[in-house]
């Protein structure tokens, strides 16, 4: 639609500025005041309605369009507002003021498309029926914000029948836009797992139940869960990432800590995994005689896009950025509470390519990426939304 990208063109550098201001302050989850406050201010600007204090620091603007519809439909564009416990190490003119913390995961950028969606298509109420809702949600990168702002009634006041979301992408080129039918990101999990035996002297193990030979017993029994009990076509993670125990190299301890994830995009493996390490815990540790705790704690759903809005998405895309720009990105065992969003919609989420040679990853101190990518986020969003809005998807 040139009417959008015209009216894109003219917002670019209020996206960019929109980006640097919230890069400056950013916030971990439930704890984004200053984000929530400075997003408040600039929706009511826009004369949105605006509710705030949703499941915390969440909020939301409402946009009427003024075309009469026999039945409206609702749309939310949605955005996450949390930063990362990190100390920034970009050297930008604009890095973060809060030390200690940085939005190393894109998350100033998602806000500033959405923000930017809001002014570009609060100009263009006469074009469409429905309501728009722009969500900035607190808490993605743990412990989740979005399902408590879904029991606080986000997709029913005003009622939503689409939902879409976009993430910076590094892993893709710049300019690229990802978009792919069904499972995109993976369900995650947690666990702890502590295991006790009977400590003593290393000289003496049979006067012990070793809780570290027990612990290394489980790590290959759990990786032949995935080895050897999951079908190869299912792809499957599951990893310890922490192990904690003993204090010397001659003492037996009592106790041993194990931290892992589990990541999946099936969601009859996603529902089984906690029953199939209680049983290989039940297993080893009737083998050794040591005691086991498992606290498992569910995560995210696997993040699965609606195949009509996703192909509407990617027409969109092409008229939007071009034939060329278009890409079907290989799923990543990622995990993005936005699913939980997609399971009560039709919704797609969407990569934003912003890679390039001097790239640093999500998640690490020196992430930056090009500002020209927010004007085409920006655009997609508008352009796909007003579609779905008119669409009989």
């Amino acid at each position: 639609m040139k009417e959008i990208k015209a009216a894109v063109q003219k917002e670019r550098e209020t996206l960019i500025q929109y980006r640097r201001t919230l890069h400056q302050i950013p916030e971990t989850g439930f704890s984004e005041y200053k984000t929530a406050a400075f997003i408040e201010k600039e929706l009511r600007t826009l004369g949105l309605q605006v509710k705030t204090g949703i499941a915390g620091t969440g909020l939301l603007g409402v946009l009427d369009g003024d075309m009469p519809g026999k039945e409206p439909k609702g749309l939310l564009i949605r955005a996450d507002m949390d930063a990362l416990p990190i100390t920034e190490e970009t050297g930008l003119a604009f890095a973060s003021t809060h030390s200690g913390f940085m939005h190393a995961c894109g998350h100033d950028g998602h806000m500033a498309m959405v923000l930017g969606a809001a002014r570009v298509l609060s100009q263009m109420k006469k074009n469409f029926s429905g309501r728009i809702t722009f969500l900035f949600q607190p808490a993605e990168e743990g412990p989740g914000g979005a399902k408590p702002m879904i029991e606080e009634g986000v997709l029913n006041a005003p009622k939503v029948d689409y939902a879409l979301g976009a993430h910076l992408w590094p892993a893709l080129p710049h300019g690229k836009i990802g978009i792919k039918p069904g499972a995109l990101m993976a369900a995650m999990d947690t666990f702890e797992i502590t295991l006790t035996g009977k400590g003593g002297h290393g000289a003496m193990p049979h006067l012990c139940i070793d809780p570290i030979d027990t612990s290394a017993q489980v790590i290959g029994a759990l990786q032949r869960l995935v080895s050897r009990k999951i079908s190869p076509t299912c792809p499957a993670v599951l990893t310890i990432g922490s192990i904690h125990g003993g204090s010397s190299s001659n003492i037996i301890p009592d106790t041993v800590t194990l931290q892992g994830t589990t990541r999946t995009f099936d969601h009859n493996l996603w529902s089984s995994w906690r029953e199939e390490i209680e049983r290989v815990l039940k297993g080893v540790c009737s083998a050794t005689g040591a005691r086991y705790t498992l606290d498992y704690t569910p995560g995210y759903p696997p993040t699965t896009n609606n195949a009509q809005v996703a192909a509407l998405a990617a027409a969109c895309a092409q008229e939007v950025a071009g034939e060329e720009s278009l890409a079907e990105p290989e799923p990543t065992m990622g995990g993005e509470d936005f699913s939980f969003f997609l399971e009560k919609t039709k919704g797609a989420y969407l990569f934003l390519g912003t890679g390039q040679k001097e790239s640093a990853p999500l998640h690490n101190s020196r992430f930056d990426f090009n500002e020209e990518i927010l004007a085409v986020g920006t655009e997609l969003f508008c352009t796909l939304g007003l579609k779905l809005l008119s669409s009989q998807i």
